[in-house]
């Protein structure tokens, strides 16, 4: 009989096993699980040297898993960029931008974000821009939005960006201009940003120690949440790097996925593509696995830059039949995929409108047609899903990858609605038709674009499909809900199926990682309207503690 480092008795453990989905005991050896029970089970692995904790009946549960985020720019939002809620006005912007400039070199940039999805009417007039200007003191500024796939400069970044007033838009980007003087705003949709984005870098480009601290402390934050496991949706040769020696230096307490980059229309990471995928083997590591690629193939909704089968409400620069397009045509869509199955890479495709949904299910098929099975695939964020293509997830094995927290009322949902007509714009996250028709639904929060990575609110939500924090009243598409059990899977082991972690963690289960929860309620005991309020006293990863509430 194998004997326990550490028995957790008198628990009320949620193992997320369908085989025992409850238990009292939980016994750990080394970094693994070594049996869960009751306590009778549980005891015969205790020795002479085993720790007992009694936990007095406190809820444990598997360590979250988020499919979604870009924990580098989180933690380097944290650490040295300006923050604004995006639910602030313009004046509120602007009065955090000032405070900043006040406080900043002559030629520093301000940095920051997140300006909501609201904002994109006022701040598409040139009169933004002067007040954006008188804010900053002559400091260039580059404010990301909500989606963090827009940014917003002053006329000293826009100088320094190289973009005029003759400067034409490039592919799948646009320099928003003033619509009675026809001069730049500030505004850059998509790939306009880029240019500002490499202003940025050139001037202070973040050092190997910045990416370090940056990884580091988003981990921290993240598991503060209890979360345990995640998936980079972006990563650069940067940021893999980080991961990699931060593990060999036994600082990695965290699985972690990364996605390389195939296309950027938003980052200006340098390399992507072919060349990056060929490096990101040598990053891999035991905790951190660069197994997945990621390509946008559209935008986002508020923008009108997401692909649409329907068109979106006519506005003084579109036309009545604006669908948005994609970022690549379906035939090298296919190409890439193929390409990444032949190396035995998955990929996770940005997807917002049901156009780009459809287009990337076409491409799974001729993939899955040629006989592999094995990559994965994942339709990020899908927020919007032609009803005929539901099905469809599950025939083709591609994971529903929902992310951010939008399937409740809020900021974003409220701009979608203003460029979409009515009766599909609360059509979004049928995350009950989905889990119904067999997909693999799993919970991301695409942290930053979340202010936070607290899956626990996107558990609530996904069960009341209303705001956690009351700011927004009503529901979206109440007829999508899931029950919590389901909730709490999206968030646990549908997320470890999704990238390839289902081996090690996601559910409490002898053999795999010692990765759990201590939280300060059971969920399943109180108001469902409660969960979000759910605190993570501990935080255990590979059989340590890595997380404790400072104030217990």
């Amino acid at each position: 009989m194998d004997t326990a480092d550490l028995i957790l008795t008198s628990a009320t453990v949620y193992t997320v096993d369908p085989e025992r989905p409850w238990a009292t005991d939980l016994a750990i050896s080394g970094e693994k699980v070594l049996a869960v029970g009751d306590r009778d089970e549980v005891a015969r692995h205790r020795g002479p040297g085993t720790a007992v904790v009694d936990l007095g009946g406190a809820f444990v549960t598997p360590g979250l898993v988020d499919v979604h985020n870009h924990h580098a720019l989180a933690g380097m939002a944290d650490l040295f960029e300006l923050s604004v809620d995006p639910a602030a006005d313009l004046a509120q912007v602007l009065a955090a931008v000032a405070e900043r400039a006040r406080a900043s070199g002559p030629d520093e940039w301000v940095v920051g974000g997140s300006w909501g999805s609201h904002l994109v009417g006022e701040l598409s007039r040139e009169q933004a821009l002067r007040a954006l200007d008188e804010a900053s003191c002559g400091r260039p500024v580059l404010l990301s939005d909500d989606s963090h796939h827009n940014r917003w400069v002053n006329s000293r970044a826009l100088q320094l960006a190289g973009i005029g007033a003759d400067t034409a838009d490039p592919d799948g980007g646009a320099i928003v201009r003033d619509r009675d003087t026809g001069r730049p705003t500030g505004l850059l949709l998509e790939r306009a940003g880029i240019a500002a984005a490499r202003a940025v870098h050139d001037a202070a480009a973040p050092t190997a120690e910045q990416h370090r601290r940056a990884s580091r402390r988003a981990v921290e934050i993240l598991h503060s949440y209890g979360i345990t496991a995640f998936q980079d949706a972006g990563a650069s040769r940067e940021v893999m790097r980080a991961l990699q020696e931060l593990d060999g230096d036994g600082e990695l307490t965290a699985w972690v996925v990364s996605s390389m980059l195939i296309n950027d229309p938003i980052f200006g990471f340098s390399p992507i593509g072919a060349e990056l995928l060929a490096e990101g083997e040598r990053y891999r590591s035991t905790h951190h696995r660069p197994g997945f690629v990621k390509i946008f193939l559209d935008g986002v909704p508020p923008t009108r830059t997401a692909a649409f089968l329907d068109p979106y409400l006519p506005d003084h620069v579109h036309g009545a039949h604006h669908h948005g397009e994609l970022s690549m045509p379906p035939e090298e869509l296919a190409g890439w995929l193929r390409t990444v199955a032949e190396a035995g890479l998955s990929a996770k495709i940005h997807c917002t409108g049901d156009a780009s949904v459809r287009a990337t299910l076409d491409a799974v098929a001729k993939v899955r047609a040629d006989g592999n099975r094995a990559s994965r695939f994942q339709i990020a964020h899908g927020q919007f899903v032609h009803p005929q293509d539901v099905p469809r997830f599950a025939e083709l094995d591609v994971s529903a990858d929902i992310s951010p927290f939008l399937w409740f009322p809020g900021v974003i949902p409220a701009a979608i609605a203003e460029v979409r007509p009515p009766e599909l714009a609360g059509r979004m996250q049928p995350n009950r038709a989905l889990l119904d028709s067999g997909a693999l639904v799993a919970g991301g929060s695409d942290w930053p674009v979340s202010t936070s990575p607290n899956a626990w609110e996107g558990i609530q939500g996904l069960v009341t499909r209303q705001d956690p924090s009351g700011a927004y009243a009503g529901s979206l598409w109440p007829e999508q809900a899931l029950s919590l059990a389901e909730a709490i899977e999206v968030f646990t082991l549908n997320g470890a199926r999704a990238m390839g972690l289902a081996e090690v963690t996601g559910s409490l289960v002898p053999g795999k990682s010692a990765d759990f929860v201590v939280t300060d309620r059971n969920p399943f005991d109180g108001p469902v309207t409660e969960v979000a309020s759910t605190v993570v006293e501990e935080t255990w990863f590979a059989g340590r503690r890595v997380h404790r509430r400072s104030d217990r």
